[in-house]
């Protein structure tokens, strides 16, 4: 395929750099000087960890299945949710 414009179709290019920087700007504003991102990420790994404990025989089975595919990490599941 041709990448020329014609009198049917028209190149069309845009950098998005700015729109970008932009927005990750207004992102960091948005949620404000205390935020913190590794404690928000501990949080959030812990959220998975209880979300995947307590889990049954077949429950478990397909756990593993997923790690084993690569969908989910290894380290997320195993422990007890009152842990």
């Amino acid at each position: 395929m041709a990448h020329e414009s014609t009198t049917d179709h028209h190149i069309f290019e845009m950098d998005l750099s700015v729109d970008e920087a932009r927005r990750r700007a207004e992102f960091f504003a948005a949620m404000g000087p205390d935020w913190d991102p590794v404690a928000r990420l501990k949080d959030e790994n812990e959220a998975y960890r209880m979300l995947y404990s307590g889990l049954d025989a077949q429950q478990q089975e397909i756990y593993d299945r997923l790690v084993a595919a690569g969908v989910l990490p290894p380290d997320l599941g195993g422990g007890h949710a009152s842990d």
